[in-house]
């Protein structure tokens, strides 16, 4: 079973748990994709839910499969969100970010009851920090001055934080901020690092999710496994 079959089995078995009336906070990224498929599949077969998506790529994807959309305005409380994750450690802690939406997933899956992320096995560490790099979310202003305070921090941990995109043509994120890649050499306490980072000015947010995953779904060659409850 290839990687993207781990994916796909994945994020279909997290829709599942989707039930009629439900407000579904839909992530980003190639594994949730496949999510999106399936639940657009679903809403087609007469499913009735309100979806609340993370990013524009996320609405775009979603506007086509015909799933109904909202806001955090109208719907502030949302049932159950699918997202997925670049490393997951053995306490559901992640990383998140890759796809640049990673301040969006954090105001959604704060305000869901139940967040699934679905991954592939290959996304699962021991440690976080080991096999993705940490994005952080930095405003455009200033933002030579961040990316130094950012490593006075992360220089503790052998980090280094990189423009993603590079200076000539960086990324600029949904909400029209850089993205920095720390390389960390593991990141043994995750949840000081998020605070510690968050707290430098110019720092929006940043891509640890600690204590945040209720279940994790993954896609293994042998079928699926599960951290949590499910």
């Amino acid at each position: 079973m290839n990687t993207e079959t781990q994916k796909k089995i994945a994020a279909e078995k997290a829709t599942e748990k989707i039930r009629a009336g439900m407000v579904v906070g839909l992530g980003t990224g190639s594994t949730v994709y496949y999510a999106l498929l399936k639940l657009g599949a679903m809403v087609r077969d007469g499913l009735k839910i309100v979806g609340i998506p993370t990013s524009v790529s996320t609405e775009k994807v979603a506007t086509e499969q015909g799933i109904p959309l909202s806001t955090l305005a109208v719907y502030p409380t949302i049932d159950v969100t699918i997202d997925g994750a670049d490393e997951v450690d053995a306490h559901r802690n992640l990383i998140k970010g890759g796809g640049a939406a990673l301040v969006r997933e954090k105001i959604i899956a704060n305000a869901s009851k139940r967040l699934l992320i679905v991954v592939d096995e290959s996304k699962v560490s021991r440690v976080l920090g080991t096999s993705f790099p940490l994005p952080v979310e930095i405003v455009q202003f200033g933002w030579e001055a961040t990316q130094k305070a950012l490593n006075r921090v992360c220089g503790q941990s052998l980090c280094e934080a990189k423009l993603r995109g590079g200076i000539q043509h960086p990324l600029i994120t949904d909400n029209g901020n850089y993205i920095l890649d720390c390389h960390f050499d593991g990141i043994a306490e995750p949840e000081q690092v998020e605070l510690q980072l968050n707290n430098i000015p110019g720092v929006v947010e940043n891509g640890i999710f600690v204590n945040r995953a209720d279940t994790v779904i993954i896609g293994t060659p042998s079928g699926i496994q599960y951290m949590g409850a499910h």
